[in-house]
Formats: C-alpha cells, sequence, structure tokens
C-alpha cells in the first residue's frame, strides 16, 4: 500500500497494509476492490462506511430535488392563483434543471474527490431549501420568482450522478450491480420520503390517522427549514466519514470519450425510459391524482381522492424495487432484465390509458364528477404502482449494463493476467462512471418532459392532455423494448457474449 504525507496512526496502517489507510484530508491512495484479499481485510468495510453516507446525501438531495411535486399543489391553499400547466411547469423546472447539472457533477467527483464534492453539493442544498421557505410565505411573490426557486431545486437532481460515479470506484465488478442499485434506491426513496412527510410537516395532512394534520393551518415554510437544517447535517456527516480516491482521477476530456461511444447514446434513450419515468411520474403524480380525482368542495377537505395520502406511494414503490432489478440483474444478466421491464411497462400504460378513458374530465368544484371518478381510483392507482415497479427495476438493470459494458470491451481487448488487462479494467472504471453521469443526464430530461406533457398548454381539457401523453409515452417503451432486445439479446455473437458477461 503505498501512502503519501501520513500521520502517525496511517503511518501504522500503511506499515500494516490496511485496506483503505487514509492520509489527511481522508484521501486513501491504494484502493484495489477486484483484490479479493484486500476487499475482504477491510476494503468492504471502508467502501460499505461511503456507500451509506452517499445514500444519506443522495436521498436528501432527491427529496429536495422534488419538493415541487407536492408543495405546488398546496400552492393554491396557501393563496397563489396559479393554472394547472403552470403548477406543472414548476414541477418540470426542478428535473430540467437537475438533468443538465448530472454532466458536472459526474466530472466533479474525479476532479475534486468524492467526499469532497458530497460536502459541496449537501450544502449547496440550503439555496432551495431557505428559498423556498421564504418565498412560500409571502402571496405576492411573483410566478416568475417561483419558477427561478424551483429552479434552484435541480442541484438536488445533480448529487445523483456524482453519488453513483463516486461509489462505483469503490466496489468491484461483481458487485457493482447490487451496490449501485442500493445506492440509488437510497436516493430514490428520497421523492417518497418528501411526498409522505411535506404534508405532515407543514400541517396539511396526516398520515392514514396515524398522525393528525395540525389544526393550525399550512405552513409550507416550515418543510424548507427542515430540509436546510438535514443539508447541515448531510454536509458534516461528509466530511466526517466519507474519502476520496486518489486514483479516481481523470480528465474531463477523458471523461467525455464516451460521448462518442454508441453505447453511451442506446443506454441514455433507454434510461429515459426508465429512469426519466420514475421522475417525470413521481413529480407529476400529486398533480394527476388531483386534478382527476378530487376538488375542494365542499370545505373543508373537499370530494374525492385527497392526494397528499397516495403521491408517495409511486416513488415508493419504485424506489424499493430498483435494488431488486440490480440483483436480478447480477444474477440472470441485466439486458434481459431490461427487456422484462420495459415490457411491463408496455402493458401496465396501456392498462392506466384504459382506466382514464372512463373518467369524466373533472371540473374544478363539481363533487358529483369527483364522487363518479372515484370509483376507478383503485385500477388507477394499483397500475399507475405496477408501472413504478417496472421503472424501479429497469433503473436497476440498466445501470448494471453500463460498467458491465465498458468492462467487457476492456477485456476483449486484452489477454487475461497481464499488466493491459489491469490498466484497461481501471481504465474502463472511469469511463463506466463518466458514462453513468452522461446517461442520468440525458435520462433524467425525461423528469421534465413527462410534467410538461401532461400540462400540454396547447390542449384545452387536461384529461384529454394526459390520455395524449400516456399514448406517447407506452409507444416510446414499446421503442425501447425492441432496441433492448435488437442491440442486447438477439442472437448474435457479440451479443451473446455480452449477456455472459453481465450485459
Amino acid at each position: 500500500m503505498t501512502l503519501t504525507d501520513a500521520g502517525p496512526h496511517d503511518a501504522t496502517a500503511a506499515t500494516t497494509g490496511t485496506p483503505g489507510a487514509r492520509r489527511d484530508g481522508h484521501w486513501i491512495d491504494d484502493w484495489r476492490p477486484e483484490d479479493p484479499d484486500f476487499w475482504e481485510g477491510g476494503g468492504r468495510q471502508v467502501a460499505r462506511r461511503n456507500l451509506v453516507w452517499s445514500i444519506f446525501a443522495e436521498h436528501l438531495g432527491f427529496s429536495v430535488w422534488l419538493i415541487w411535486s407536492v408543495s405546488s399543489a398546496f400552492l393554491l391553499q396557501m393563496g397563489f392563483s396559479f393554472t394547472p400547466q403552470q403548477l406543472f411547469v414548476l414541477v418540470a423546472l426542478p428535473n430540467l434543471v437537475g438533468s443538465l447539472l448530472r454532466l458536472p457533477y459526474t466530472f466533479a467527483v474525479p476532479r475534486f474527490g468524492g467526499r469532497n464534492w458530497t460536502m459541496v453539493s449537501a450544502g449547496l442544498l440550503l439555496v432551495p431549501t431557505l428559498l423556498f421557505a421564504v418565498a412560500v410565505q409571502h402571496p405576492g411573490t411573483p410566478y416568475w420568482a417561483f419558477c427561478l426557486i424551483a429552479a434552484t431545486a435541480g442541484f438536488g437532481g445533480g448529487n445523483f450522478a456524482s453519488s453513483m460515479a463516486n461509489i462505483n470506484f469503490f466496489y468491484p465488478a461483481a458487485k457493482k450491480g447490487a451496490a449501485l442499485g442500493l445506492n440509488a434506491a437510497g436516493g430514490n426513496a428520497g421523492v417518497a420520503v418528501i411526498q409522505l412527510l411535506l404534508p405532515v410537516i407543514i400541517g396539511g395532512a396526516g398520515i392514514f390517522g396515524l398522525v393528525k394534520a395540525s389544526e393550525g393551518g399550512l405552513h409550507l415554510q416550515t418543510a424548507g427549514y427542515v430540509y436546510a437544517g438535514l443539508a447541515v447535517v448531510a454536509t458534516v456527516a461528509a466530511y466526517l466519514w466519507m474519502d476520496n480516491l486518489t486514483g479516481a482521477t481523470s480528465r474531463p476530456r477523458e471523461q467525455l470519450q464516451v460521448v462518442r461511444k454508441p453505447h453511451t447514446w442506446i443506454m441514455a434513450f433507454l434510461y429515459i425510459g426508465t429512469f426519466g419515468s420514475f421522475i417525470g411520474y413521481s413529480a407529476a403524480m400529486p398533480l394527476l391524482i388531483k386534478l382527476n380525482f378530487w376538488v375542494p368542495e365542499p370545505a373543508p377537505l373537499g370530494t374525492g381522492i385527497y392526494f397528499a395520502y397516495f403521491a408517495f406511494l409511486g416513488a415508493g414503490i419504485g424506489s424499493v424495487t430498483r435494488p431488486f432489478g440490480g440483483w436480478l440483474a447480477d444474477r440472470y444478466g441485466g439486458a434481459r432484465v431490461t427487456l422484462g421491464a420495459f415490457t411491463g411497462m408496455v402493458v401496465f400504460t396501456l392498462a392506466v390509458l384504459a382506466t382514464l378513458t372512463r373518467l369524466s374530465a373533472n371540473p374544478t368544484a363539481d363533487p358529483s364528477i369527483a364522487s363518479d371518478n372515484q370509483s376507478l381510483f383503485p385500477w388507477f392507482l394499483g397500475f399507475f404502482l405496477l408501472i413504478f415497479a417496472s421503472t424501479g427495476i429497469g433503473n436497476g438493470s440498466t445501470y448494471k449494463m453500463i460498467p458491465a459494458i465498458w468492462r467487457r470491451e476492456a477485456e476483449s481487448t486484452t489477454a487475461a493476467g497481464t499488466p493491459e488487462r489491469t490498466a484497461a479494467i481501471t481504465a474502463s472504471t472511469k469511463q463506466a462512471s463518466a458514462a453513468l453521469g452522461v446517461i442520468g443526464a440525458i435520462g433524467a430530461m425525461g423528469g421534465f418532459l413527462i410534467p410538461i406533457a401532461f400540462s400540454s398548454p396547447w390542449v384545452d381539457n387536461p384529461l384529454s392532455a394526459t390520455k395524449g401523453a400516456f399514448m406517447v409515452f407506452t409507444a416510446y417503451y414499446v421503442v425501447c423494448a425492441l432496441v433492448t432486445y435488437g442491440v442486447y439479446i438477439r442472437s448474435s455473437t457479440k451479443a451473446k457474449s455480452l449477456v455472459v458477461t453481465g450485459v
């Protein structure tokens, strides 16, 4: 093990060969996860510690990223007069900014170190949370100001790319699927948690009778202050317990080479279908329920299905199934699992569409229409949750495919047991981390496009816009399934070799 500038404690670790020994600044110079002795001799514990705090920071980032997905549905009750189209734009803007930030956030890990960038990215969450807390307290805040503040929530979306790129360096190839799946699932769960707890925190709703809503009215600003405090906790935790890897370095020019590879764009296209659907549906689901199944009359509870009780379920299901998708990919191959996920998405999206065809357009204050639509809600919710489950499985399997594709390429051009093979695998890990960022950035664009499709300002009837959007999504999933089969599964020699190696 090679350590530089080590203090007395680290010097002892260096002489004893302790895996993961750190010098000043929490830098680890010698990291060999593919070495079984190194991994079992302490490397596993170091990787697990970094994974735990990475999950915490990423979870918080996702919560802040999607804070507008549920808070936007409360703005009207706070005295703001926004149209459904304006609310969907507020929901979509963080996803647009978050997707654009994912590429620079990926490059930041090898440039500054995974621990250091986790501290910075967690600290940046103070911007959207504190601005949110201030703005919602003033009914006179203009819509354009809300748009700017919602855009800053995109900082939370960038966290995913840097977190995944960082954890990719810590784990051996055989365990990347499960590790990346857990890391991503912990982050994705932030969506469900914010959608479950925000209504409770602000006094807007209870939790199925277990927790009662506040009787003092809505206080949206409380959610902003709570998550600002958690951002401070995440920053301090990264400072104390995470590490930087000296070997996880590369230049942006080297990382950008992945954009020249066809697999980068193919996987990005597929990831729009899986993760883009997960984050887009998560952002839009509270408003979809509110607009189609609930009206505010008669006050104070209104008629129909209250969105706050169900909005978190989709994101929760998608988060839980994501590591399952990674596990299935480790066992059966990522391409096969991804094809199964897209098949499920096609079937269940058609089922949701069939349910929507039986709904009546829900006006803003007609209890009779809301009551009629309410009888169809269990079908709508059930099929929608199955879509979320499919997106989660697809998210886990596609992220298993990415490092496997790059590793396979390195192995196919070098001989086993040679220094060239070792160097090629190291380079492929760096390239795969860059690819994760590029693919994640493009895939997250789905989180912007889906709410915009649901808003469809060119369509007068919101229900008609929703039906049209689901028809387009179904067609996209069909194309994704065909691409997955044609590129990674069909019976060609190259495709067979990819499947055998875990793709």
